[in-house]
């Protein structure tokens, strides 16, 4: 196939970090100017015509559609024996957590980004997005009359993070982590703010020159407040005793390189914690004690075992352990002793719902005397379940969808010998299948065997879906996360080879039927496996990419992202590091696989001129046949505040071409 890209002329700028020179020939693309929109939006028109070329677009969406039916609800927030939930563009108030309720307001089409009920039930507050970018901003609600109320903080909040807001434990006024000046600079801080009252800054002594995320955890009927920092491997950085008027903040745990992620227990800090115990173990940490810094002071409840520690959830006088056993989840119920009392009947072998990182699991707000969750498996859709101690699991929400596919276990040996497991989803034994590598392997974050809308309609359209779990990824224990992370990173990109060359080799798929997918992080994986091994895949699908990690030394966000998990911007070595796993830098004139990038227009994370940028330069090097394009959605951010509509548009899209480049069957229109 030849096509005609839109025209992207070169300039001579080159990028300088720390002294070491990069050329930049597509700058401009950088730039959000008329010229840049008009050949964005050319390259939009592109990829919808050559990827609907003989397919029928609407076929697509109704498919999407279809396995949509199953995505993950909203958990509902419970405070006062009342529960309060997101239910299409209304926010509803019920006394069950599904139950018909009252409406209490109308979002106007807007996305809630969090709820927060006051402690009393009184006042809500919630945060709203209105171009997909996850930048939101407090509205207050009388729960009574629905009424809006004045004086809501005007404050911009970057994302949901950091939970939206922490209540005071009298109801009075609550905390917030909020932008001190424009998305672009990247600088927060906490406030507080008084119902009817100022916001003033909160002086919490975090890590001089940090941008890391701060929650301010506190719980109805506890003296004490805590300040969990760091959105990956969160630490109890500061506490606060509310018992003495004007008490400042004290340092807590400060020197310390992992996880310690918990909460407010009477007088001590009960958390799940990888110091000690790459597995995890749980603990509790006097609140009020000398040296909490020091490990050997803590009190262990729960030892170290086979099973990955993930997360706690307090429920009335019980904490719920969440767990992964090789993936899968788990959940033991412990008492406040840290003693095992049992343990929860989930419906099958998948994974809980839970927050993309693990600060913003700490949001929980007053312990309920129900554990909700969702739960979902890689075949079955998201239900949601109620569990109390010594109870039956109750079914709220049951699953819609249910696939009908195998799921196998399966691993592949790296180059160090290390096995790195992965799921194989679908139909495979008839001879090399259409295979589509869905990947993260990055910032602890664990990639779960959980139901995903996109991914099933995939195998629902005839495709076989492989889950790999890439070292950098969370699912085994902090050593598995550190394997691939700074100077290791490189580590994944080996792992997800190996993964892709054992499918060759076992007979489940060849070259020219393997496609691979991944986004943020993940997107920037697939540009290093494109640029690097591209005779391995018949087609690359990065995501939201992150794609140039020299020019993104320039963005305070990701100048955050990249000191925290690359490497040194200002050390001339670590620069050097960086421009071998830079995809922008790596691209070289060649034979490349098919390629589709997906951006938003409205994305601060990972902005939408890393992918133009990105796509020119593979366009002028491209020496094969295959096609290169790329398609930035307006009114669409990193995923997550993205609308139902924009998101069916950007599904429907990616799956019509993996559909054209693997040779799937097209969906008849239902």
């Amino acid at each position: 196939m030849t096509l005609l890209y839109p025209p992207a002329r070169t300039v001579e700028v080159f990028e300088e970090v720390a002294g070491v020179r990069a050329a930049d020939p597509y700058r401009w693309l950088e730039d959000e100017s008329p010229e840049v929109h008009r050949w964005q939006r050319r390259q939009a028109e592109l990829a919808v015509s050559v990827i609907y070329e003989g397919q029928d677009p609407e076929a697509f969406r109704d498919l999407i559609r279809a396995y949509d039916a199953g995505s993950r609800p909203a958990l509902p927030k419970h405070a006062a024996s009342r529960w309060f939930r997101v239910a299409g563009a209304s926010v509803v108030v019920a006394d069950e957590p599904f139950g018909d309720g009252r409406p209490l307001l109308d979002t106007g089409g807007a996305y809630v980004s969090w709820l927060a009920p006051s402690p009393d039930g009184r006042v809500l507050a919630l945060g709203l997005c209105t171009d997909g970018s996850e930048h939101n901003t407090i509205r207050l609600v009388d729960v009574a009359t629905g009424d809006p109320l004045p004086g809501a903080p005007e404050q911009v909040l970057h994302s949901a993070w950091a939970g939206g807001v922490s209540w005071l434990p009298d109801g009075s006024g609550f905390t917030f982590f909020a932008l001190t000046g424009t998305p672009e600079e990247f600088r927060q801080a906490v406030f507080t703010h008084r119902l009817g009252g100022p916001t003033k800054l909160e002086e919490i002594p975090v890590p001089a020159g940090s941008r890391e995320y701060t929650l301010v955890q506190m719980t109805p009927g506890s003296r004490w407040a805590v300040a969990a920092h760091r959105v990956g491997s969160p630490i109890p950085v500061a506490v606060r005793d509310l018992s003495e008027a004007g008490a400042p903040w004290r340092p807590f745990v400060t020197d310390c390189a992992g996880t310690v992620a918990g909460h407010v227990i009477g007088d001590h800090y009960v958390a799940v914690t990888d110091v000690g115990a790459a597995r995890g173990r749980v603990v509790a940490i006097p609140l009020d004690a000398a040296d909490p810094g020091d490990p050997g002071q803590w009190i262990e409840l729960v030892p170290e075992g086979e099973t990955v520690l993930r997360s706690l959830t307090p429920v009335g006088e019980h904490l719920y352990l969440s767990e992964f056993d090789r993936t899968f989840a788990r959940v033991r119920i412990l008492d406040r002793a840290g003693a095992v009392v049992g343990e929860v009947p989930l419906p099958g072998r998948g994974a809980l719902a839970a927050p993309f990182f693990a600060l913003t699991g700490l949001a929980v707000g007053a312990p309920v005397a129900d554990f909700v969750f969702a739960f979902s498996t890689l075949t079955s859709s998201w239900g949601v379940y109620r569990h109390r101690p010594g109870g039956e699991l109750e079914t709220l929400a049951a699953p819609a969808v249910t696939l009908d596919a195998d799921v196998v276990e399966g691993q592949a040996l790296a180059p160090d010998g290390v096995a790195v497991p992965y799921h194989v989803v679908g139909r495979t034994g008839g001879g090399p299948a259409p295979v589509l590598i869905s990947a993260y392997g990055a910032a602890n974050v664990p990639l779960l065997p959980q139901y995903q809308p996109d991914l099933a309609a995939f195998v629902a359209a005839g495709g076989v879906l492989v889950q790999a779990y890439l070292r950098g990824g969370g699912e085994f224990g902090r050593d598995w996360y550190l394997a691939a992370h700074r100077e290791r990173k490189g580590v994944r990109d080996s792992d997800l080879v190996a993964v892709a060359e054992h499918l060759i080799a076992e007979g489940v798929t060849t070259p020219a039927r393997l496609a691979l997918t991944g986004g943020s992080d993940g997107g920037l994986m697939c540009g290093v496996a494109l640029t690097r091994r591209p005779e391995l895949w018949r087609a690359v699908l990065p995501r939201a990419p992150l794609l140039d990690l020299i020019g993104g030394t320039r963005d305070p966000y990701l100048d955050f992202v990249i000191r925290k998990a690359w490497a040194d911007p200002d050390d001339p070595d670590e620069v050097r590091r960086l421009l071998g796993l830079s995809p922008y830098q790596l691209v070289r004139p060649g034979v490349f696989p098919a390629v589709y990038l997906q951006a938003g227009a409205a994305d601060p994370r990972c902005r939408p001129w890393h992918a133009r940028k990105f796509a020119a330069r593979l366009q002028a090097a491209q020496q094969g046949e295959a096609p290169i394009l790329v398609h930035v959605f307006e009114n669409a951010g990193h995923g997550a505040a993205t609308g139902p509509d924009v998101a069916v548009a950007q599904d429907a899209e990616w799956l019509a071409f993996l559909a054209k480049t693997l040779g799937l069957t097209p969906p008849a229109r239902t």
